[in-house]
């Protein structure tokens, strides 16, 4: 059969009609395939891989963008950074644990500084020689309104970070307990450490994010390739609680020698909650002592008037009729 159609077709076409033939097919089966092609739904992985492109495209912009703010900044390098090493590592380590870790904190901490303390200045002096320049005014009052401005804006990028290390530090304090409870859980149940820390980041997230943050960065460091004592011993410094440090110290002993950690996480999660009852016992204890002079201040006045009142109404009243 095959050969009755070869001798038609090259009868037909001439000793070339078999190619013809089969080059027709095939542009046939081309434009066939078009359309099929043209209503092919996308891969899932062509999809993946797309977004992750488009991800890394928009962090690669934000990266220079950084790059392109920190040339700025370079500018001004030597006024926005202490000259000492240890006094930069310092302000550096007290950022940190205030929870501002950009490559540019120390910088624009001085920054504001500077602008808050000259531009409070500049206000101050302005007020004063519009509204309150008087010939007799004091030093004193010069003072008060010229530089008090400046020495408010000087001082409040400081206050404000003091007042975040102690929110951050009392609120690791807090879930740290709650956090250990939880690490022992996943290690019991049999993940390894590192699995166990980004577990416990990813839940902590809603109840305690300065703590989730840190062991997010536990786990980020050790996923580079950092060593686990160093990247421990960082979490400590950056912490800045006392709690933490030990914690760390537990961790690193029990690596060095060889122990389980779930057990040293037992023991050490018992401690921390019998500690955070301690804590609450002792604030239930000073209760009463903090509230015997708001009694007193808000109960003695009003019972001397009850008291007292008549008495002082009485001799009044004798003396306004006493003859003159």
């Amino acid at each position: 059969m095959i050969d009755q159609l070869n001798t038609l077709v090259t009868g037909l076409l001439g000793p070339a009609g078999p190619l013809m033939v089969v080059a027709g097919l095939a542009f046939v089966l081309i434009l066939a395939s078009i359309p099929l092609m043209l209503n092919q739904k996308p891969d899932p992985m062509d999809k993946l891989r797309e977004t992750a492109k488009q991800k890394v495209d928009s962090e690669t912009r934000a990266i220079l963008r950084d790059k392109r703010r920190n040339a700025k900044l370079n500018k001004y390098a030597q006024y926005l950074e202490p000259k000492s090493a240890e006094e930069l590592g310092q302000v550096r380590l007290r950022l940190l644990q205030a929870g501002y870790r950009s490559r540019d904190a120390v910088r624009l901490y001085y920054l504001a500084q500077v602008v808050l303390g000259v531009g409070l200045l500049t206000a101050g002096v302005v007020y004063y020689l519009m509204f309150k320049a008087t010939p007799d005014a004091t030093m004193q009052q010069k003072m008060f309104y010229m530089i008090g401005p400046g020495a408010v804006g000087y001082m409040a990028p400081k206050y404000w970070i003091t007042r975040r290390v102690e929110e951050r530090r009392e609120q690791i304090t807090q879930g740290f307990p709650d956090a250990l409870d939880m690490l022992l859980v996943c290690v019991e149940a049999g993940q390894s450490l590192d699995q166990s820390i980004v577990r416990v980041a990813r839940e902590l997230r809603a109840s305690y994010p300065a703590l989730a943050d840190e062991f997010q960065i536990i786990s980020h460091e050790m996923k580079a390739g950092k060593d686990k004592t160093q990247v421990l011993n960082d979490m400590g410094e950056r912490c800045g609680v006392q709690d933490v440090a030990s914690f760390v110290t537990v961790l690193n002993q029990a690596a060095s020698f060889g122990t389980s950690i779930a057990d040293a996480l037992r023991i050490y999660a018992a401690e921390m909650r019998d500690k955070r009852v301690m804590r609450a016992e002792e604030k239930a204890n000073k209760l009463p002592t903090k509230m015997t002079l708001t009694t007193m201040i808000f109960t003695v006045p009003p019972l001397l008037i009850i008291l007292v009142g008549p008495s002082i109404v009485s001799i009044a009243n004798l003396g306004s009729m006493s003859p003159n």
